[in-house]
């Protein structure tokens, strides 16, 4: 028996939790996106206190080498790395938000910008230059240490 797209079971974690956001951002729209982005804001602080106390240094290079070990290096690949930037492109949103909206991707990527700012440093900025929620055909996220 075949499933269609909305029937079909995640193969992870992070696709549940992409299917429970598109869902509840689906029925309440944009007033629900603060709700969303503030959980996501402390699911990101939780993991980047976990990988703060696991490495010896938490410089962006470091943290950076981290989180790239938790992503499908066939979807994503690193653009640069140093203690300054870390810059990532990826052809698959982890959560499934393919042609939602930016600001539901802006929303959710506060996963990985409190990861940076509680494991590197409070002045980690995130740019989204291009994103598949948005339709581009890729991702591209630049973490910085601001200046």
């Amino acid at each position: 028996m075949e499933q269609n797209n909305d029937d079909k079971l995640p193969v992870n974690p992070i696709e549940a939790q992409g299917l429970l956001i598109k869902a509840v951002y689906k029925k309440f729209g944009g007033e629900v996106l603060s709700i969303i982005k503030n959980v996501c804001r402390k699911q990101g602080q939780s993991l980047g206190l976990k990988v703060k106390k696991k490495l010896p240094k938490n410089n962006l290079t470091s943290v950076a080498k981290a989180f790239s070990k938790s992503f499908d290096q066939n979807f994503v690949k690193i653009i640069s790395i140093s203690d300054e930037r870390f810059q990532i492109q990826g052809t698959k949103c982890p959560f499934g938000l393919e042609n939602t909206s930016r600001e539901l991707c802006e929303a959710v990527m506060a996963i990985d910008h409190e990861y940076f700012r509680e494991a590197v440093s409070d002045k980690i900025e995130l740019k989204i230059l291009k994103t598949v929620a948005e339709g581009d055909p890729y991702c591209d996220t630049v973490y910085e240490i601001k200046k």
